[in-house]
């Protein structure tokens, strides 16, 4: 799915919990998509990269998730059904 110059992923490989891969300019960053509503950077390692990527560019991301919620669980849901996560 594609949101202003974000692009969001969700792979068919991937596990809990509902999330998505965040692409912004030499960016990745998963983001959780929580069952109240909110958007987090994932608690992994590799949550982002590179490791060296600002916070404003960390908070525009999460921003454009939070705007793109629902379309977002509709992404994760399209690849991995409805349960909960």
């Amino acid at each position: 799915m594609r949101y202003r110059s974000f692009r969001f992923v969700a792979y068919s490989n991937d596990h809990p919990p509902r999330h998505v891969h965040a692409f912004f300019e030499e960016a990745e960053v998963i983001v959780d998509l929580r069952q109240n509503r909110t958007v987090a950077i994932a608690d992994r390692a590799n949550a982002y990269s590179p490791k060296n990527l600002n916070m404003v560019k960390l908070k525009r991301v999460l921003n454009a998730a939070a705007d793109n919620f629902d379309q977002l669980v509709a992404l994760w849901e399209d690849v991995h059904g409805s349960k909960k996560s």
